[in-house]
């Protein structure tokens, strides 16, 4: 197990772009952190940095006590799994996944006995002699993973490998790799634009956009406290409503009505949870529900508040139609933002 140290790592393409601004932080032996942030935002480049894939325009890379700028990528102890899985199709899985190890000159016994410890941690043994063509996408990422395990790593770097699979098996992999994480300890830095991969599989989330970090914090942190309304809008399932309210006489008000007691004056960007919406017929805030999805186990109620657009996540057995609907608030789960900056107040 290895930790990871960047200090002020930053990337700047020749044409004058800067695809990943000054970034700093520290991933703990054994810790898995997932980088994630939509599609341009700097975190496949910045995985690209850690496994020596691009080269650093300015900062340190520490992994473990070497600083490893200019150390090859063969040199850094570390093992990638990729989006296309990167498999030799003329290839069995039994050589697919010994390749890297023949080739540094491992023993063949010794190869062997790691090809079958690793397909015994993937219930990949009865593929052992098929060809990649013959594998399913799963069993293809498990091969990927099966050639990354044997080699021993002190870290593992997977970018988005889980892209090209369907909801299904997508949700299956994500607990297979974060319980293959878990029983080898291997430190892991994982790449993804899926938030929900995100919050299901990570220690602490990094969050980027435009090249530098928004958020690093925990789940719970990052959807409890995001720290701007980039934060707030990019995580979670449905988002977090973002309302204009303004802030008089020490409470926070959205059409005219007292929503919580808040410091300041002027305008403020309100953000609550569709969860934190509970319909009441006793409640304060009568809204407009325009619109129902139902989604098996919860339904979205989409809505108008004081003329603003929000949305309400009810349980199944929830009534609801469209119409006026009073609701409450719960005032501890709120958040505020500066609605020039963005960032949480």
């Amino acid at each position: 197990m290895a930790q990871v140290t960047l200090n002020a790592l930053r990337k700047v393409y020749p044409n004058g772009f800067e695809a990943v601004k000054p970034a700093s932080f520290t991933i703990e032996k054994g810790e898995f952190v997932v980088l994630v942030g939509p599609s341009g935002c700097g975190k496949s480049t910045m995985l690209r940095m850690i496994a020596g894939l691009e080269d650093i325009t300015e900062g340190d890379l520490h992994i473990g006590d070497r600083v490893v700028n200019a150390v090859d990528p063969a040199d850094r102890d570390i093992a990638m799994v990729f989006q296309n899985y990167a498999l030799y199709p003329h290839m069995t899985v039994r050589k697919n996944i010994g390749y890297g190890l023949k080739n540094r000159k491992i023993a063949k016994d010794v190869i062997n006995q790691k090809v079958e410890d690793a397909a015994n941690l993937l219930n990949l043994n009865d593929y052992l002699d098929r060809k990649p063509s013959q594998l399913s996408g799963g069993q293809r990422q498990r091969v990927a993973m099966g050639r990354a395990i044997v080699r021993d790593p002190s870290l593992f770097l997977f970018d988005e490998p889980l892209s090209n699979l369907d909801a299904k098996l997508r949700n299956q992999m994500r607990i297979e790799i974060k319980a293959l994480q878990r029983r080898l300890g291997v430190t892991s830095v994982y790449v993804t634009h899926d938030q929900v991969e995100a919050m299901t599989m990570a220690d602490r989330i990094i969050v980027m956009n435009g090249g530098e970090i928004e958020q690093i914090g925990t789940p719970s942190e990052v959807y409890h406290s995001p720290a701007s309304t980039f934060v707030a809008s990019f995580m979670g399932a449905p988002p977090m409503n973002l309302l204009d309210a303004m802030r008089e006489n020490g409470a926070v008000m959205v059409g005219g009505q007292k929503v919580a007691e808040f410091d300041g004056s002027g305008l403020v960007t309100l953000g609550v949870r569709p969860e934190d919406i509970l319909p009441d017929t006793n409640g304060a805030f009568e809204i407009d529900v325009t619109l129902i999805e139902e989604l098996g186990a919860h339904r979205i109620l989409h809505a108008v508040w004081a003329g603003q657009s929000i949305m309400i996540s009810v349980a199944k057995d929830v009534a609801a139609e469209t119409g006026p609907l009073r609701v409450v608030i719960k005032p501890d789960t709120l958040s505020y933002f500066d609605p020039q900056t963005g960032r949480r107040l």
